[in-house]
């Protein structure tokens, strides 16, 4: 059952403004085995809309976690970018915090351990919260401590509870994925030592408005924050955001620190400048958001007659990357067989399935030199030096790739 949202899943108001309608679309994760391709699909509305009070962006539709989450098939450590990505920030905290194995670093949504492994062979105390079954697995088969279970605020007094409180909590690219944002917000609180820091990366909202990102919208993202949504969120359960860095990973990334009121460090200019910038950016105003409409029915129809000119001229076209985003762009933009041959993945468990909504074969990457279509689409766009590099060969061979965000461009 679909649960329509009426009020901010934040705050709670109900002046909730429109920005963006995307159509009925399937779940951007749920990849059909050659048996499902005959039974129905369902597809759930993908509307975008504002909170005015707290600048919440957030779809209206809640799909039920479980169905999102169960059983999931993204598996971090499949990505090169992602892994340095976590290497990176968890050798960075251990010298920033002087961890050692006397502290506890604790994950929300961990997947396969991606992250905490970098911490586990410093000789830092990990533990991981994932709710999927499959991945959970997979964590604890590479010795990662994991409770397989949805972060919230009675699971994680239960942890304090058992003396599991941490120094660090990790939540990458997983607020978005939550409906229940106070639960999950107090339940850091509750884990977090006195002195301990919440470090939370989120796609950020200006980014995918400034660059048409509109394809980072699918039903497993509820929402999109700016830092005045954080902070506003935060405070309101005694945490305070007293810094925040803009990363480049996935189009637009906001990562902030956040530790107990009154043991916080001073904000620092960066979050300071921050929210000032978004009072004058106008970020709980609709008429803000107003050209990213446009924009996004602007590529739509671009990339449609690019693609539409490709085939007419006898070339043959597939697409790189099974990824959630690939889903929202084909299911809205209405590309599909008539256009793709298939699409390639890294990832073996997504191999062999197909894509849903459009039903393209999911095969290895090594397909590219098999096949050398002329063209490839490239889904995964966020990733696109590492799959650039590692195609050298296909792209030697005279194969091209086609960029679709945020403009429509040929590599």
């Amino acid at each position: 059952m679909i649960e329509s949202e009426v009020m901010c899943r934040a705050c709670g108001a109900g002046a909730l403004s429109p920005i963006l309608s995307l159509g009925a679309t399937p779940l951007a994760n749920a990849l059909l085995s050659k048996e499902q391709l005959d039974e129905p699909e369902a597809t759930y509305p993908l509307d975008l809309v504002l909170c005015t009070t707290c600048s919440l962006v957030q779809i209206t539709e809640t799909v039920p976690a479980e169905q999102l989450f169960g059983e999931y098939l993204y598996f971090s450590s499949f990505s090169d970018t992602m892994l340095r990505h976590a290497c990176t920030l968890a050798t960075r905290m251990v010298d920033e915090r002087h961890l050692g194995p006397s502290h506890r670093v604790v994950e929300i949504a961990s997947n396969d351990g991606y992250l905490l492994q970098y911490y586990q062979r410093a000789g830092v105390d990990v533990l991981g919260v994932e709710p999927a079954r499959n991945i959970a697995r997979v964590a604890e088969e590479k010795g990662i401590a994991t409770v397989c279970d949805f972060f919230g605020e009675q699971l994680a007094v239960r942890l304090a509870a058992e003396g599991k409180r941490a120094d660090i909590i990790h939540a990458h690219n997983v607020l978005a994925h939550v409906s229940d944002l106070n639960g999950v917000v107090k339940g850091i609180a509750a884990m977090l030592v006195p002195r301990g820091v919440a470090i939370v990366e989120v796609p950020y909202i200006k980014d995918l408005v400034d660059r048409t990102e509109f394809d980072t919208i699918y039903h497993e993202h509820l929402c999109y924050f700016s830092l005045t949504a954080l902070d506003t969120l935060f405070r309101r359960h005694g945490l305070v955001i007293w810094n925040v860095e803009r990363v480049s990973i996935h189009g637009g990334t906001l990562r902030v620190f956040a530790s107990p009121q009154g043991s916080a460090d001073p904000v620092t200019p960066a979050a300071a400048n921050m929210l000032a910038d978004e009072v004058k950016w106008g970020v709980k105003i609709p008429l803000s958001y107003r050209a990213f409409g446009d924009n996004v029915k602007g590529i739509r129809a671009k990339l449609r007659a690019v693609l539409h000119g490709l085939k007419e001229s006898g070339h043959t076209v597939a697409a790189y990357g099974a990824s959630a985003k690939g889903s929202t762009l084909l299911n809205y933009s209405g590309i599909g067989a008539e256009t793709l041959d298939f699409v390639v993945d890294r990832s073996t468990v997504k191999q062999g399935r197909f894509t849903p909504g459009t039903h393209l074969p999911i095969y290895p990457v090594t397909m590219l030199l098999e096949a050398m279509p002329d063209f490839v689409l490239l889904l995964t766009w966020n990733f696109a030096d590492e799959i650039l590099e590692q195609q050298a060969a296909y792209r030697a061979k005279g194969g091209r790739f086609v960029i679709p965000i945020p403009d429509v461009q040929f590599i």
